[in-house]
């Protein structure tokens, strides 16, 4: 069964004024798209076209891992933002993000340092690893948690065509106003136990 291009949780207009629906029809409705239509164009007819997105990734390499991974990462990142996101994370996520980083400024902090250090494309992510630490990690073009041990909580792409159109070269005020839009509610969900 081919896979389908996920629906944005939210209305293209709803991340403005941090990511214009512009950016959205661009970056969801071009490159996830893209994304998708080449995975399914790979997988038609051979085994994995029964299996789900994850496991299509974990199972892959070359142009079908990067088609793959690039679809989930996406859909995971669509996820992470909220129209009304933003703000502190609360409850046991707040909990963890102190333990490991003190509290959510010096996260935002580290996180922002690690994305700005990401030279050309890649994702950045809030991750926790199977001891249940928290960690950023930052992985380049494709790369994804998927193929590791750890869960990823949060995604922020730092791909140039993720920003460009709003912010052009400017990385640091994409982070400024990604953080504004973060969906912890869904990152709380993420958590393990």
């Amino acid at each position: 069964m081919p896979l389908e291009l996920p629906r944005l949780p939210y209305d293209r207009t709803a991340l403005q004024p941090h990511l214009s629906a512009t950016t959205l029809d661009l970056h969801h409705g071009q490159h996830h798209r893209g994304y998708v239509d080449a995975v399914n164009a790979r997988i038609e007819g051979t085994e994995l076209a029964e299996l789900p997105l994850e496991e299509i990734v974990r199972q892959s390499q070359g142009s079908l891992f990067d088609a793959a991974a690039q679809a989930w990462n996406h859909a995971f990142y669509w996820q992470c933002l909220h129209p009304r996101g933003g703000g502190e994370p609360q409850g046991r996520l707040g909990e963890l993000i102190s333990r490991h980083f003190g509290d959510a400024k010096r996260l935002r902090e580290e996180f922002d340092r690690v994305a700005l250090g990401v030279f050309g494309a890649g994702w950045v992510w809030l991750v926790q690893h199977p001891n249940g630490a928290l960690a950023i990690q930052a992985t380049r073009n494709a790369g994804t948690p998927l193929t590791g041990q750890s869960t990823p909580l949060l995604a922020c792409d730092v791909w140039e065509h993720a920003y460009y159109t709003d912010y052009q070269n400017e990385r640091g005020r994409y982070l400024d106003a990604f953080w504004k839009i973060v969906n912890w509610d869904f990152v709380a969900t993420q958590l393990r136990d």
